[in-house]
């Protein structure tokens, strides 16, 4: 006997598609809007000609790889790298081999769809339905990181009665549904119950547990919404729109993901701004995004998003690109961005709304053939869609004009440029917010500097996750402390972590003023104005200025983790900077850092030539302290090279008492 299906669940109190949208969003209206809408979604199946079009040089990467793949072994997740998570705490065992499985098999479905010879063809589909078959019998399409399995029954090996539906079930969906999509007729004819299989896979790990529990985190009913709500619940659309058949049922699986979005859109701030950062952006609102574009095309524009937050969501990567693939990081983001970004759609979405310099910054970001790490959606959608972007317009420096400005409230992030228009010269981001973010790290206060858009002064990011990243010991994660970020430590503390632990806007930026005043006190449980931070870019002089003062307590000040930085004295105030690239410690006062060893970093010029950033701070003010970080992790090493350096200035403060300590930062010649 099948459960009851649980009712739909209560909306946010302010809701922009409901508010939009009406009773358009209720199941029986869906169940008219979405007659027919298969046929409607732009992405079509095998056959159509445009498919022919798509096979050329653009592909040729893709295609040696698949032809390397063809006929040999399919990766083989085992249970023993599942229950390592358990164990050590490694995740990317496992992991990694679910990602070349899916990668190979999103690489076959495009061979399949664009091979022009029909025997070429059928063995591609061949390949397809071997990929495919092995997903549905894969016993987990949950990642080991995210099942609940070992907590509720202190076992490591998946339990099939209860699937947990996460990012990695909700990847997988979605792959099958595209794959089903576009190559439908042909898996009929080369495996005949193949689809049948899909669907009952897709019902029973994913579509039974979305609509039968209400206890999934990531639906945001208890107020904290995340990148999680968006990424499953765009992927839902696509298995509902392709892999459930009874149109009732899919129209009330697309209504419970309208109201999952809704909670998300919610959550967004007037100005657009993502905590997580733009590496997030693009698993969060990006997937937003992804999924109301399905949902108007599949209602022929009955549900049509034409709401503000989304044209701030569409502006934010442009806002925090600093130059190259180097955009500003925050959070657990690396400062590069991912080659498998989908650009193309942001492209089109920009275009829709009418902004134009978000739409040249996509269209330039734009590299050639789609990664399969992308995912299969994502890949057809830029091979069949593409941007039908113009050549964008560049400066001197051969990039689109970036923003010159921008300050976003909600987050207390800003970055400003020394140059109108150009990457060439300083670039100056500081932020304040709070250590409750999403994927926070204790950075409150932080600034980043970058000279001709190459990040000089800068936030580490990410590192490998494991189950440490996100357990009680996230904060034993050197790259997750305050101590290794680019802000104070009063008489030796790190900061503190949750939403308490904040900054206070002292004096907001402006574009022709770009200085932010922050009192950063809270971050380690004192009073907010026993420390202030000022941040400016003067683009007269061409210098910014990083200024702190403050008026210490006489005593601890408990609320807060009061361990001393390593070799560090409590009674001494160290200001922290990491440095990327090589670092020299000059004559009383000076120090320069140049962009040599950062890779790619003088790509556009010779080593030799390129501009670095000159530090200076008042002789005799501080003592600096030199420490090297060995970068092993080979998320960091591939950012940033061997080592990143982290310069302390040590200023002696004895408890109780009053000081001040100002670095200025310019461009070398």
């Amino acid at each position: 006997m099948p459960a009851q299906l649980t009712p739909a669940v209560a909306l946010p109190p302010r809701a922009p598609l409901a508010s939009a949208w009406g009773t358009h969003a209720h199941p029986d209206e869906l169940l008219r809007a979405l007659d027919g809408g298969k046929a409607r979604i732009p992405v079509r199946p095998a056959g159509d000609p445009a498919w022919h079009s798509v096979a050329g040089t653009s592909l040729t990467a893709l295609q040696h790889q698949a032809a390397r793949e063809r006929g040999t072994a399919w990766p083989q997740p085992l249970v023993s790298q599942y229950a390592r998570y358990f164990r050590d705490g490694n995740r990317t065992a496992y992991e990694d081999l679910v990602a070349a499985r899916q990668q190979r098999l999103t690489r076959a479905v495009v061979m399949a769809l664009t091979a022009t010879d029909r025997g070429e063809a059928e063995l591609w589909l061949d390949e397809v339905v071997d990929g495919a078959y092995l997903l549905c019998e894969q016993s987990s399409w949950c990642w080991a990181a995210h099942d609940d399995v070992f907590r509720r029954s202190g076992e490591v090996v998946p339990d099939q009665g209860q699937p947990f539906l996460d990012l990695g079930a909700g990847e997988v969906a979605a792959q099958l549904a595209w794959l089903d999509h576009v190559l439908g007729a042909g898996l009929d004819n080369r495996a005949p119950g193949l689809r049948r299989r899909l669907r009952e896979e897709t019902h029973r790990r994913v579509i039974r547990p979305f609509l039968e529990r209400l206890d999934w985190h990531w639906l945001g009913l208890d107020g904290d919404v995340h990148n999680w709500n968006p990424w499953i619940h765009s992927n839902l659309i696509a298995a509902a729109l392709f892999l459930v058949d009874d149109p009732r049922l899919r129209a009330r699986v697309l209504a419970r993901c309208i109201e999952g979005l809704d909670r998300f859109l919610a959550s967004i701030p007037p100005d657009g701004a993502i905590d997580e950062g733009f590496a997030y952006w693009w698993n969060g609102a990006g997937r937003a995004l992804e999924g109301l574009a399905l949902l108007e095309e599949a209602t022929a524009g009955v549900l049509g998003a034409g709401l503000p937050v989304i044209r701030e969501l569409v502006a934010f990567p442009h806002r925090m690109h600093i130059g190259g693939t180097w955009f500003l990081n925050v959070a657990d983001g690396p400062a590069r961005a991912a080659v498998a970004l989908p650009w193309d759609m942001l492209h089109r979405w920009a275009v829709r709304l009418g902004d134009g310099d978000a739409a040249q910054h996509a269209a330039s970001m734009i590299a050639g053939a789609p990664d399969a790490a992308a995912g299969l959606g994502r890949v057809l959608h830029s091979l069949f869609l593409g941007s039908a972007a113009p050549e964008p317009q560049r400066d001197g420096q051969g990039t689109v004009p970036p923003v010159p400005f921008t300050y976003l409230p909600s987050v207390q992030i800003m970055v400003a440029r020394e140059t109108s228009g150009s990457t060439r010269g300083l670039l100056l981001a500081a932020k304040g917010g709070h250590n409750g973010e999403h994927h926070n790290h204790r950075d409150v206060g932080s600034v980043v500097v970058a000279v001709d858009g190459t990040p000089l002064l800068v936030d580490a990011g990410q590192p490998t996750y494991t189950a440490r990243t996100f357990g009680p010991d996230r904060y034993e994660i050197r790259a997750m402390q305050s101590n290794w970020h680019n802000v104070p430590a009063p008489l030796g503390m790190e900061q503190g972590t949750g939403s308490q632990f904040a900054a206070e806007v002292l004096e907001q930026p402006t574009a022709e003023r770009p200085g932010l005043q922050l009192a950063l006190g809270a971050a380690y449980g004192m009073q907010p104005h026993q420390w202030v931070r000022t941040s400016t870019l003067d683009r007269a002089t061409g210098r910014i200025t990083i200024a702190d003062r403050w008026d210490l307590p006489a005593g601890p000040h408990g609320a807060v983790s009061h361990r001393t930085a390593p070799h560090g004295a409590a009674s001494d105030v160290d200001i922290t900077f990491l440095a990327a690239g090589t670092v020299r410690v000059g004559p009383e006062g000076t120090a320069d850092i140049h962009p040599a060893g950062i890779p790619g970093a003088d790509s556009g010029c010779a080593a030799a030539t390129a501009r670095g950033a000159a530090l200076q701070w008042k002789p005799g003010s501080a003592v600096v302290l030199v420490d090297e970080w060995h970068l092993e992790d080979p998320l960091l090493s591939a950012v940033w090279g061997p080592k990143l350096t982290r310069l302390r200035f040590r200023v002696p403060t004895p408890s109780g008492t009053a000081g001040a300590f100002t670095l200025t930062v310019e461009a070398t010649p």
